[in-house]
């Protein structure tokens, strides 16, 4: 998650999107600036690959901290046990569970301000069978894109089950780029096929939805990388949200950690299958109530970049 970028209240940016709050239509396909285009030869996705081994993966660290390198982590990660089966509610811990979820969901790294960092995102059905959704904070911040970001499906423990995918091009919200409107802290990847397929076909991808109802029960997901938590493994958080006061999101009871930061939230969420429709994304915490987190309503806005996204 992440800390506010030092506005306003102190927000601790977790990960996910910033809120999404329609407030009009996009334009149809994002004019060439507001794309970064990433991995784009054999060559380049094949070094990108190649720079994240196991090594580099587990010392990377939460987007936040390589924003605010002087900002230490309070205590050394210790990670928290894995109880036997998912529960409603949950204030939060390591997913217990199987199903589709373990493989659509998955890390995300990059290099950004000189450090190797981490996000979260997930894998969502889409034209291209490539996309990747996450927060518009864990694809660009402060004016500058990510370089070396890669899709790390079903992270455990250093391990890759699914393939490393680099992003072959990048994008957020016209919101998000122009001054990181945290209503609408969205972005996503396309990533580069991998030996010739593409990403849902090996992972799958979980629908996407938009214009729900309000104060529903959702499930989130995501990597967190700060204590108690140590990045490891993925983790959830279930209950019913709320509507936040600061932006037009939505916010739940969560103690998710930074570099949580852009995984999913689902509603209809089947712990059986692992399965649900995606309807927002881990944004941000404040830090007088840390105990909740918080991710973009998905409105019109967020239906049209996904639009624009999935056919890139």
């Amino acid at each position: 998650m992440k800390r506010a970028l030092r506005r306003g209240a102190a927000v601790l940016v977790a990960g996910g999107l910033a809120m999404a709050a329609a407030a009009g239509p996009v334009q149809a396909r994002p004019a060439p600036s507001t794309v970064h285009r990433a991995a784009v030869t054999d060559l380049e996705v094949e070094r990108v690959a190649a720079y994240w081994t196991p090594e580099a993966m587990r010392a990377a660290v939460p987007l936040e901290l390589a924003i605010e390198p002087g900002g230490a982590l309070a205590e050394e990660p210790r990670g928290i046990p894995r109880a036997v089966s998912p529960t409603f509610p949950n204030g939060g811990g390591p997913w217990p569970a199987g199903g589709e979820v373990v493989a659509t969901s998955g890390r995300v790294f990059f290099t950004t301000n000189g450090s190797n960092a981490s996000c979260s995102g997930s894998a969502v059905t889409s034209a291209n069978r490539s996309t990747v959704l996450t927060a518009g904070h864990c694809v660009k911040v402060a004016g500058r894109f990510h370089e070396n970001w890669v899709f790390v499906p079903g992270y455990e423990n250093d391990n890759a089950p699914y393939g490393v995918w680099p992003a072959r091009l990048t994008t957020a919200t016209p919101q998000w780029l122009a001054g990181e409107d945290m209503n609408h802290d969205l972005g996503a990847a396309v990533v580069a096929e991998v030996d010739g397929t593409s990403l849902t076909d090996v992972v799958g991808g979980q629908g996407v939805v938009f214009n729900q109802e309000r104060g529903l029960d959702m499930y989130a997901f995501g990597w967190a990388a700060s204590p108690p938590y140590d990045g490891s493994t993925m983790s959830y958080c279930s209950g019913t949200t709320f509507d936040a006061t600061l932006t037009d999101g939505i916010g739940m009871s969560c103690d998710l950690t930074r570099g949580a930061s852009g995984g999913p939230w689902f509603h209809q969420f089947d712990p059986s299958t692992g399965t649900g429709l995606i309807g927002s994304v881990n944004s941000y915490k404040i830090n007088f109530v840390p105990y909740y987190v918080f991710g973009p309503y998905f409105g019109d806005v967020a239906r049209a970049f996904y639009e624009t996204v999935q056919s890139m």
